[in-house]
């Protein structure tokens, strides 16, 4: 084809797909302030949904950072009760941002997004 021809389509082109961008979503890294019994319920709720098993959590958890990093624990057997060594698999990373004044908890394995009931937040 014709560089004459071609360099004005491929402008066109251009300038199209360019107009039609979308907004992202405006999230900002937060953390719970006043935190109570019913938002560290709905917290660990969430956590323990996000994880598929039961998590323990601080009762400060996310108030001084908006990361909060869950280890795996190796699970006792009868050969080990007391598990005592590494565990090589990759911790969980969820982080909170505020959305539209609403608390969401972001699991960054896979990009999930759960709201924080009961839970008032702030950005970072």
């Amino acid at each position: 084809m014709n560089d004459k021809i071609l360099t004005p389509l491929l402008s066109a082109a251009l300038l199209c797909t360019g107009c039609q961008t979308v907004a992202p979503e405006y999230e900002v890294p937060a953390r719970i302030i006043d935190p109570d019994d019913a938002s560290r319920a709905a917290l660990l709720e969430t956590v323990n949904s996000i994880m598929g098993s039961e998590v323990m959590i601080a009762d400060n958890a996310l108030t001084a950072s908006s990361f909060l990093t869950i280890e795996n624990r190796p699970q006792p057997t009868m050969e080990n009760p007391v598990p005592i060594g590494r565990d090589y698999q990759r911790p969980v990373t969820l982080r909170l941002v505020i959305v539209d004044s609403e608390c969401i908890l972001i699991d960054d394995r896979n990009g999930g997004r759960y709201l924080l009931r009961n839970t008032r937040c702030i950005g970072d």
